[in-house]
């Protein structure tokens, strides 16, 4: 299977932040953040893969600064590891104050995403070739990252089997 680099799946998506996507604070929505990375993300996995793929976590999306109506948002995803069927998309979010220029990071994000082939079934994807520094670290980081998924999802499979489900339906 072909190796890529970071740079082929590598997605830019910029929006103006419009009244409708903020809350009473006139800041942009959390819920309207996540549908953008959620999307540039899926993007960026599709042109690593280039294959139709599904969203199967997501890691945490950490708000670091707030968003105000008028600013632009520009997201920037890539994929930053992969596995046999897997790829971790990382996903930075600056905003821009288009008046004065002032840029600032907001959130980062980390989601993963599997390929899938014509009968909807997990397929290989390529291996990824880092090139920047900020790519080689977001590699090397990537294992850990990997098993704290895997202990998150066994907790989560632990906690589910406690649940009365025919109680809540």
């Amino acid at each position: 299977m072909k190796v890529k680099t970071t740079q082929e799946s590598r997605t830019i998506q910029a929006s103006l932040v419009q009244p409708s996507d903020t809350n009473y604070h006139g800041t942009i929505f959390g819920g309207t953040m996540m549908a953008y990375i959620d999307e540039v993300a899926a993007i960026a996995a599709m042109r690593h893969s280039r294959r139709p793929v599904v969203t199967a976590s997501i890691d945490s999306i950490d708000f670091l600064a707030p968003v105000k109506m008028g600013h632009s948002i520009c997201l920037e995803a890539f994929v930053s590891s992969t596995g046999r069927t897997s790829m971790e998309v990382f996903v930075k979010i600056v905003s821009e104050n288009l008046q004065t220029g002032e840029r600032v990071l907001t959130a980062t994000s980390f989601l993963t995403f599997v390929a899938l082939d014509e009968a909807g079934n997990p397929t290989e994807v390529p291996a990824i070739v880092p090139e920047t520094e900020e790519e080689k670290k977001l590699m090397e980081s990537a294992e850990e990252r990997k098993k704290m998924r895997k202990e998150r999802k066994d907790n989560l499979r632990e906690f589910v089997s406690q649940l009365n489900i025919e109680k809540t339906i």
